[in-house]
């Protein structure tokens, strides 16, 4: 699958249409549904194979952020070699009491794994607790850049956000 032909795919299965409140709390006209591209076996397998592209060198630990960046690292980890962490909201109070499940975290570079990002707010809060860890992150990755402030949000705090699509690309690929 050609990468314009997989922007149509994603595009094609992902993209709702109606009103829609964001995790940021902004409302939206357009929503890109990520279960829907990460429930289908192949569409994720060829999405991980393009993001696989855009892993930094130097990259110890795909960092998939619950939950719709945890079936995309694990994807990712079968494509690069690399070892995965999944990444919690919050540490869990009982058993191991972690954050980050997985791959260990502390000294390690790691690289961020989400789906889509709109403000980043999410993104930005899980890097501080894995930096707070130990956890030397300045890369994420997602599937789908909004492009509405997430990609500034983590420069402000020297992330470097590598989207495999912007919204506007997605737009283009209808045309």
């Amino acid at each position: 699958m050609t990468p314009d032909d997989l922007a149509r795919r994603i595009d094609a299965v992902a993209h709702l249409t109606g009103r829609f409140t964001l995790r940021s709390g902004a409302v939206s006209d357009t929503y890109f549904d990520k279960y829907r591209f990460e429930s289908d076996p192949t569409l994720l397998g060829a999405i991980a194979d393009e993001m696989a592209r855009l892993v930094p060198d130097g990259t110890e630990v795909l960092a998939g952020l619950e939950l719709g960046g945890v079936p995309l690292a694990v994807r990712l980890s079968e494509v690069t070699g690399l070892p995965a962490a999944f990444v919690r909201k919050e540490a869990k109070t009982y058993g191991t009491c972690q954050l980050a499940e997985g791959a260990g975290v502390d000294g390690r570079r790691l690289t961020v794994v989400e789906d889509v990002v709109t403000s980043g707010g999410q993104v930005v809060m899980s890097v501080g607790d894995l930096r707070d860890r130990g956890g030397v992150v300045e890369h994420a990755l997602c599937v789908i850049d909004r492009e509405a402030g997430g990609a500034a949000a983590l420069a402000d705090i020297g992330v470097e956000l590598r989207p495999l699509y912007t919204m506007a690309a997605l737009e283009a690929s209808r045309a």
